[in-house]
């Protein structure tokens, strides 16, 4: 079975098990959080594509660690112009692992 979820802009694909890193959420490590923005439920030939979401659908994960990803360098730069800008990024996440989906 495997669900499509809308958080932070961004569509996922999501199935039981698996670990999805996400924009960070308000919960400790170990703590619950819930999809509510389902878009699609589908297990084999069957799915249900929701209106914009699918009526009493929801995803139960589990938040398994927050941090920090790789740092990015962002790096600007015109020839001939005297100019370049260097700037480091790293993006906050939550590691999620999908604990239930219910349909």
């Amino acid at each position: 079975m495997y669900a499509i979820i809308e958080h932070g802009g961004k569509q996922l694909r999501v199935e039981k098990d698996a670990l999805i890193k996400v924009d960070p959420v308000n919960v400790e490590a170990g703590g619950q959080y819930s999809f509510d923005k389902v878009l699609a439920v589908g297990e084999g030939e069957s799915l249900a594509i929701g209106r914009p979401y699918v009526s009493g659908a929801s995803v139960a994960a589990e938040v398994v660690e927050s941090g920090r990803g790789e740092k990015l360098i962002v790096f600007k730069f015109k020839r001939r112009k005297r100019y370049k800008r260097k700037q480091g990024h790293r993006q906050n996440y939550s590691l999620l692992k999908i604990n239930t989906i219910n349909q």
